[in-house]
């Protein structure tokens, strides 16, 4: 079959007669829930063996499918120059210049900014990607917010054959972690965070900037101090007692969950109030755009219904800490269990309620100051925006962001005060 068909009221031939490259159209599905106005004609290529669908699927100019192997897209929306090599992909959102490999298996909730990359046989789960940071091959990166580095030679990288362990002993998921922050990371000015071939991350956990882990490192605690290079396991060996169902350290849990939501909050106010001044004015960017909000609700709402999933073991955690007749210890314990449990509803609420946060309107107004700078010295090319700002500009925006950060923080801090007591 001929690469173009004339004239085709099919939804094939539709795109095809506004340009879209198919060499072998009879080898392509395209679903009947597609809107070919929501594909570009421009620069657009999808080869062999590729499947579309979904009403919310969206593709700017530029971007390639299939070319190392069958993609599967449902429900994506891809940005400009967006290569997705081969591999499923479901309700996430590529940012321009993502590359992905064969392979791949993005899954809801993702987000993935400018130039972030991931090799071949790479698993993203409501993950998301700051620009420029990398993934190698074979390498399983759910529930993780990652951040880091200047360009794409300077960038954050995760090693081939990594694992981030979201899944706790207790069937839980209540385990992301933060590889590097908002607040600074969206200034694209930190220092690249490295994480070694052949290790892994036992969530949750936080990495500071700047932090280089040896290949074969596995990690299970922060890692706050930056510019520092890790080498060899950082837990000793030996058993100990497991007891199912108790939660040993609730404090921890849910002190770096609200870090985490926190930080996505505050992402997601940057992109209203910053990401959405260098949408074009075509209708394509704009709904790129609201693309990355939903997969950052969805991100809220995950982290959310995992912590609810927690509230809702403690009478069962409860249950087996006082079987343990562990004194005074286990008192305090058991009160900080109980606590979170009966307040989970309040909490809840005050996360949904700091969505709506806005921040310190100066700090904000002097960094938006330097971002229409910016626009109009570079036009709307986001990432060489924000590298020009000056020093005193993202300053203010990494305050502004950081306040809110800490303001969703204190409100969590407040309705949990036996967690500001000493004991576990």
């Amino acid at each position: 079959m001929k690469e173009q068909s004339g004239k085709d009221n099919t939804l094939l031939g539709r795109l095809l007669d506004k340009g879209v490259r198919i060499p072998l159209p009879e080898a392509v599905e395209i679903g009947p829930d597609v809107d070919p106005e929501r594909i570009s004609g421009e620069r657009v290529t999808i080869h062999a063996g590729c499947r579309i669908s979904g009403d919310k699927t969206l593709i700017l100019p530029g971007v390639e499918l299939g070319f190392e192997a069958p993609v599967t897209l449902r429900n994506c929306q891809v940005g400009r120059e967006v290569r997705l090599q081969g591999g499923y992909f479901f309700e996430s959102c590529f940012l321009k210049g993502v590359s992905m490999g064969s392979g791949a298996q993005v899954r809801e909730g993702c987000l993935l900014e400018e130039g972030s990359r991931g090799g071949h046989t790479v698993g993203l789960k409501q993950t998301v990607l700051l620009p420029f940071v990398t993934l190698g091959s074979l390498v399983n990166f759910c529930d993780v917010l990652m951040a880091g580095g200047t360009d794409e030679k300077n960038h954050s990288e995760v090693g081939s054959s990594y694992v981030h362990f979201n899944y706790t002993p207790n069937q839980d998921k209540a385990a992301p972690s933060l590889v590097g922050d908002v607040p600074r990371g969206v200034m694209i000015n930190q220092a690249p965070i490295f994480l070694g071939g052949h290790g892994g991350l036992v969530g949750p956990v936080n990495i500071g900037y700047g932090t280089v882990v040896a290949a074969g490192t596995l990690i299970r605690k922060d890692l706050l101090k930056e510019d520092r290079l890790v080498l060899g396991q950082l837990s000793p060996g030996g058993s100990m007692p497991f007891h199912r169902g108790l939660y040993n350290n609730i404090k921890r849990i849910i002190d770096l969950n609200t870090l985490y939501i926190a930080n996505l909050i505050a992402l997601r106010r940057w992109y209203f109030d910053v990401r959405f001044r260098f949408a074009g004015a075509g209708h394509a960017d704009k709904a790129l755009m609201e693309g990355a909000v939903e997969k950052l609700d969805m991100a809220v709402d995950e982290r959310l219904k995992r912590l609810k999933e927690v509230a809702g073991r403690m009478p069962r955690s409860i249950s087996v800490r006082e079987s343990l007749s562990l004194g005074s210890s286990s008192k305090v314990a058991v009160s900080k269990m109980r606590e979170f449990m009966d307040r989970w509803p309040d909490i809840e609420n005050a996360f949904r309620e700091g969505m709506s946060i806005e921040g310190d309107a100066s700090q904000k107004d002097a960094l938006l100051a330097g971002i229409e700078r910016g626009i109009k010295e570079k036009g709307k090319d986001y990432t060489a925006a924000i590298k020009g700002l000056k020093d005193s500009e993202s300053g203010a925006g990494t305050a502004w962001l950081q306040g809110l950060v800490d303001q969703i923080a204190l409100k969590i801090q407040a309705l949990l005060p036996s967690f500001r007591r000493k004991g576990k």
